[in-house]
């Protein structure tokens, strides 16, 4: 099979990171996307994930519903330490041999890939998808960063192109804190669970 991998906190979990998916599978015919929740990410300070992790893996089981090709993947929530992506994708690459990897990625992250904890050894596990959108960074700009890294570590790069879907999670949290319309930035089943459990209501 050809697998995608969704990582991120998802706190919470919005449609543009469905679109990304859905577009992914796509124009890489994937047979399914694993949406992966952070337990324990080592670049971002646990202090600033508001919901926690069983909250964000309920919000993600709610937003991808209905999609035969999406599923929830908790590996990383399950885990007690920190949460590297190589080490990750190095156990599900041993776990399932016969499948190929897609790790979905932003196009911030191109460009701080080297950043990343012994990011070497991510690249012989998977191909990465870098999103790309005509609103960031030029597509030769892109192109050249992809060059840079194939040439150093022999990664297997390639560029999805995307809407641009103006939102992000922080944002969202701000939004509902402070009560406004989120309507078409959630799922309407994610909405309504946040509301219930009043997640961001206080930060």
């Amino acid at each position: 099979m050809k697998i995608g991998i969704m990582g991120g906190t998802f706190d919470p979990v919005h449609n543009g990171h469905l679109t990304l998916a859905e577009y992914a599978c796509r124009d890489y015919q994937l047979d399914q996307v694993w949406f992966m929740p952070n337990g324990n990410p080592p670049h971002k300070d646990n202090k600033n994930i508001v919901s926690t992790p069983r909250e964000r893996a309920y919000m993600v089981s709610l937003a991808i519903s209905g999609h035969r090709n999406f599923r929830l993947e908790d590996y990383e929530l399950r885990r007690k330490d920190v949460s590297c992506s190589y080490r990750t994708m190095e156990y599900f690459k041993k776990l399932y041999p016969q499948d190929h990897f897609y790790f979905i990625i932003g196009a911030d992250s191109l460009f701080s890939l080297e950043q990343w904890v012994h990011v070497e050894r991510l690249f012989p596990t998977c191909t990465l998808l870098a999103a790309f959108r005509g609103d960031k960074n030029s597509r030769e700009v892109m192109d050249r960063q992809i060059q840079l890294l194939t040439k150093k570590y022999d990664a297997d790069i390639r560029l999805l192109s995307t809407p641009l879907v103006d939102i992000s999670s922080h944002e969202l949290r701000r939004m509902l804190k402070d009560h406004e319309n989120v309507d078409g930035l959630m799922p309407r089943a994610v909405v309504d669970y946040i509301q219930k459990k009043q997640l961001y209501a206080s930060q």
